[in-house]
């Protein structure tokens, strides 16, 4: 089995700010900015509110997009996201160009598993409005799942099999001819939690979620368990540098995570010990 950390939501260039992170711990992920000839949804659509704000009110008083503007749903793993779901309705993820064929080289198929992490801070309410608390910290944080059942290139795909992803932001549009969807399983892997779905989102936060090293002042500086430490060959894609990877101590390694690339992978045969760290985070 193969994980990939893979990289999500509003940045720094696709809505300019981070996801929000409630009072009360509660946490979701802003689908990036598009346009209509690529999506169906809306902001406004999101079915997303904390103690009566609508999830686009939120996001209009931080200073981001507004209500009527559309979003790329992907990955489109919450089914309380949307309402009127198909009763048949699965979590999906679709990728394209250089990701995909990063994706498709390094073999991502059925029983691999996307982790998504993203830009996420603080938020609190001040006079009605929402802003990010002041000295809050940018983390970037994981916020979902999606365990591969199928992988289906979108050209040529047979949709009367696959009817709920008709509305999918990969199927609405034209894209590269390596367009692909990821289709998630029923469940988790045994080896991680079989009772838990093979896909969702973590409506809380909780440390392990945290990758961010938290005593830094840069998100992409990670604190990481000695499990994911770099190893001769096979070492998590995009970050092979091993001058980025330094040991602290007997349980964690600091990573000075890669800028570039979405998707950041690795072979769990080779980092077994990984899956301890996989257990404590679906536990």
């Amino acid at each position: 089995m193969k994980i990939i950390l893979s990289r999500k939501g509003f940045d720094s260039k696709n809505g300019g700010m981070p996801s929000p992170i409630f009072p009360d711990g509660t946490m979701v992920s802003l689908p990036i900015p598009t346009n209509e000839t690529h999506s169906n949804v809306q902001i406004k659509d999101l079915q997303f509110n904390f103690n009566g704000y609508s999830l686009a009110k939120i996001v209009s008083d931080l200073g981001g997009i507004s209500a009527n503007d559309y979003v790329h749903l992907d990955p489109d793993i919450n089914s309380g996201i949307l309402a009127n779901r198909p009763v048949d309705w699965k979590g999906a993820f679709g990728q394209v160009k250089a990701a995909q064929g990063h994706l498709a080289n390094n073999g991502i198929g059925t029983g691999d598993l996307f982790i998504y992490f993203g830009w996420f801070r603080k938020v609190e309410p001040v006079g009605g409005k929402w802003q990010f608390e002041k000295d809050a910290p940018n983390l970037h944080v994981i916020y979902g799942w999606l365990c591969v059942d199928e992988v289906i290139p979108v050209k040529g795909i047979d949709i009367a099999k696959y009817p709920w992803l008709i509305n999918h932001p990969h199927l609405i549009g034209s894209y590269d001819a390596n367009n692909t969807i990821y289709i998630g399983s029923q469940s988790l892997p045994n080896t991680i939690n079989k009772e838990k779905s093979g896909f969702g989102v973590f409506d809380m936060i909780s440390n392990i979620q945290i990758l961010t090293d938290t005593r830094q002042s840069n998100r992409t500086l990670w604190k990481l368990p000695t499990s994911f430490y770099q190893k001769e060959g096979f070492p998590l894609t995009y970050n092979r540098n091993h001058d980025n990877w330094t040991i602290e101590d007997k349980d964690w390694v600091l990573l000075k995570s890669a800028s570039k690339g979405q998707e950041f992978i690795l072979d769990i045969e080779k980092y077994p010990d990984v899956n301890d760290w996989l257990k404590k985070l679906f536990a």
